[in-house]
């Protein structure tokens, strides 16, 4: 299975999908903000097989981070959350570097298959 950083400013949406993605036996390292994500990424020198950030929170946003992280390493696989239209628009410029964003709000189901198809991507 795979080890994915979560990255969530919101503690019930990060516990419910940190739940969803163990249900599936992934190992799911968690952070509250893009900087503290970075900080976990650099921890770990990139050894997430996924990053699934939301794009908008408080101290630097999943957009900021995940072109951070794309600098950092290139090879790395990013999936964006959000739930706010004009968040989506702005991740489109970032095609190149994520695999996807998924809209929230988002069921179990709905978050487990993102999640595996971002891995298989």
């Amino acid at each position: 299975m795979a080890h994915i950083l979560l990255v969530e400013d919101d503690d019930s949406v990060r516990a419910f999908t940190a739940r969803a993605l163990q249900i599936d036996g992934h190992t799911v390292d968690q952070a509250d903000d893009g900087d503290i994500g970075l900080e976990k990424a650099a921890a770990k020198g990139g050894g997430y097989d996924l990053v699934l950030s939301d794009i908008r929170m408080p101290t630097m946003d999943g957009i900021e981070m995940a072109k951070e992280l794309a600098k950092a390493y290139p090879d790395l696989k990013i999936l964006l959350m959000t739930g706010y239209a004009e968040q989506r628009e702005r991740a489109r410029d970032l095609s190149a570097i994520i695999v996807d964003v998924v809209q929230k709000p988002f069921t179990l189901a709905e978050i487990r298959t993102a999640v595996a198809k971002a891995l298989a991507a």
